[in-house]
């Protein structure tokens, strides 16, 4: 069967959404269009082949819209469940889950270095009680769930599965992401809490476990959009990603796993930022780096081991605090970029995000956006509308090319965990940074309302107002629960937590009893530092 024929018969065999794609003016749109409107000379040009450089699915939003997700978390869980409600209510078709930062670093609410962050920029998760409330009256069934954590990200997920089988949801029905990806805190984010070789051991522990128990849960989101937030560029964000992934997938297969058992639960996570040609061929190289990676050099034999899916995220480091209804533009255009580059999910920042936790309004109209995308714009009707423009093919060759010289950078640095621990890509990334910065200085890169186009009287925005007394009722709660627990079987878990981590054992059947036990994710991740030590943070 040729490409063409075999694409047709895929896109065929892919049910059409409702309605039938055609302009505003009710003119037909063709699923795909080519130079010839005949056969090309090889796959490349069909969605939904390999290298996929044109979507990972043959019918792409012709058959099903991208996930819509809002990134949503604060205060406590049951004030966080509140917001998943409104969200589910106004359409949204996913849920994105924020931590706080005590969460995020592994310390309890209690903690005297929690003090005055907790609840502030992200839900507060001490124990699997707090993760019964998030999800309470939630279908675990029925709505893909993400949760953005990473160095304690092993024991957020034995919360998360220890509460679904407590409530009698199977594992196997659970689809959802978490992200998992302690390399780009290394690089970027700094929320790092034990050295790089333990930290990536805790990743694949996740990664093996779910690859039998939770086939559908995507068990690490690759993130460079925190890389870009640090400042890189759009192509040092694409060949560091792909480099974290490949040294994930690498230390999977040398512990003995088959490369077809886990690859087809990574996921990805870009940046979607300004430059909405460079953006979308950015996703396409990404795509078809992956899949080379997969098939070439891992030798992968399932399809879904080459596809490389993503979620996109609209740039926080391009929102503003001066003229701030002029983010929402930023957004829409951004989120344009995604959806032209083939994302499977999405989430639009909230014009009010870079002067507080989203309002209730402000994430309805991001939300709207995405819909305002899906429905009226007419970009879902036809796969890979791009493919073929001389500039974006242009752009995706230039990049695809620029990711494989930085992967031999990287090689010649004596690999992934060498080139960290030498300061390689946080030396890149700050260079970038400050270059991108001068030109903004020297005006040679014109932000609406920052350098340019200034208006002297702005009206402020009604934000979001934390409740003072959040961290408080957090650390009341997580003090009765401490009290009401069997503290001899709290004992017995960090025992075994501390015995298993100094072995090459599987984590996640230890942390699971953790979690049954209602032991804390501070104590969890104490007994996992006394093994493998902390990192300090003034050698990063």
């Amino acid at each position: 069967m040729s490409p063409r024929e075999r694409w047709e018969k895929e896109n065929a065999a892919a049910p059409l959404r409702p309605q039938p794609p055609t302009t505003v003016s009710g003119v037909p749109i063709d699923a795909i269009y080519d130079a010839e409107r005949s056969q090309p000379a090889d796959a490349a040009s069909y969605p939904g082949q390999y290298p996929f450089l044109r979507g990972v699915h043959a019918s792409m939003y012709r058959s099903r819209l991208w996930t819509m997700r809002q990134f949503a978390g604060f205060g406590t869980a049951a004030e966080t469940n509140e917001r998943f409600r409104f969200l589910l209510d106004k359409g949204q078709t996913g849920l994105s889950t924020a931590f706080d930062l005590p969460t995020l670093m592994g310390l309890d609410s209690d903690d005297p270095r929690s003090l005055g962050e907790v609840g502030r920029l992200g839900v507060a998760m001490d124990t699997i009680d707090d993760m019964r409330t998030l999800f309470d009256g939630i279908d675990l069934a029925e709505v893909s769930v993400s949760m953005t954590i990473n160095a304690p990200a092993i024991i957020v997920m034995a919360f998360f599965l220890a509460n679904a089988r407590a409530r009698g949801v199977p594992w196997a029905s659970l689809r959802g992401t978490i992200q998992n990806d302690i390399l780009k805190e290394f690089h970027a984010q700094n929320e790092i809490v034990f050295p790089p070789e333990p930290s990536v051991r805790l990743v694949c522990d996740v990664i093996e476990f779910c690859a039998k128990e939770a086939p559908q849960w995507n068990t690490v989101s690759i993130s460079g959009y925190h890389i870009r937030e640090a400042g890189s560029s759009a192509i040092q964000e694409l060949a560091f990603t792909l480099a974290d992934g490949l040294h994930y997938a690498e230390q999977c297969v040398a512990r003995g796993m088959e490369i077809d058992a886990f690859a087809p639960r990574l996921s990805f996570f870009f940046n979607a930022h300004n430059d909405v040609f460079e953006e979308v061929a950015k996703y396409r190289a990404a795509r078809v780096l992956w899949a080379e990676s997969m098939r070439n050099d891992f030798g992968a034999k399932k399809e879904a081991s080459w596809k490389l899916r993503f979620h996109a995220q609209t740039a926080g480091c391009s929102l503003q605090d001066k003229q701030p209804e002029v983010n929402l533009i930023r957004v829409a255009y951004q989120a344009l970029a995604a959806v032209l580059g083939g994302c499977q999910s999405l989430h639009t920042n909230s014009m009010d995000e870079t002067l507080a936790l989203p309002s209730e309004h402000a994430v309805t109209l991001a939300l709207r956006t995405q819909q305002v995308l899906a429905f009226e714009t007419g970009v879902v009707n036809t796969v890979d509308p791009l493919g073929g423009s001389w500039f974006v093919e242009s752009l995706t060759q230039k990049m695809h090319g620029e990711a494989k010289h930085i992967f031999g950078e990287i090689a010649r640095r004596g690999g992934m965990i060498a080139a960290l621990e030498t300061g390689y890509f946080r030396r890149e990334i700050a260079e970038s940074s400050f270059a991108y910065q001068r030109d903004v200085d020297a005006k040679r890169k014109l932000i609406v309302g920052v350098n340019a186009f200034q208006e002297k009287d702005e009206k402020p925005l009604d934000i979001l107002q934390m409740d003072a007394s959040v961290e408080q009722r957090q650390i009341e709660s997580l003090r009765r629960i401490k009290s009401e627990r069997d503290a001899s079987e709290v004992a017995r878990c960090l025992a075994a937590i501390r015995t298993t981590a100094a072995t090459k054992t599987n984590l996640m059947p230890a942390m699971l009893d953790a979690a049954d036990a209602r032991c804390t994710v501070g104590e969890i991740m104490a007994a996992l530092g006394e093994v493998y030590g902390r990192v300090n943070m003034s050698t990063w």
